[in-house]
């Protein structure tokens, strides 16, 4: 009986777990991609941006970073 109650509670909990460590790179290649996939990124949310509504909710919370002009 103890079981058919911790094992849904253990479940419920395993999602506040914090993400998996994710090492740095080790080699100047793994740098370079890291980097190039973060350009990628940034790029991507920068034409996503352009092409959204700027009055809406999704704009304030997609789009602006601290810092920027209003």
């Amino acid at each position: 009986m103890r079981a058919l109650i911790l094992a849904p509670l253990a479940l419920a909990t395993s999602g506040c777990l914090p993400a998996p460590y994710d090492p740095l790179p080790t080699s100047v290649y793994q740098w370079e991609r890291r980097q190039q996939e973060i350009t990628r990124r940034e790029a991507e949310r920068v034409r996503l941006c352009a092409i959204r509504d700027k009055d809406s909710d999704g704009y304030d919370r997609d789009c602006r970073r601290p810092g920027d002009p209003e």
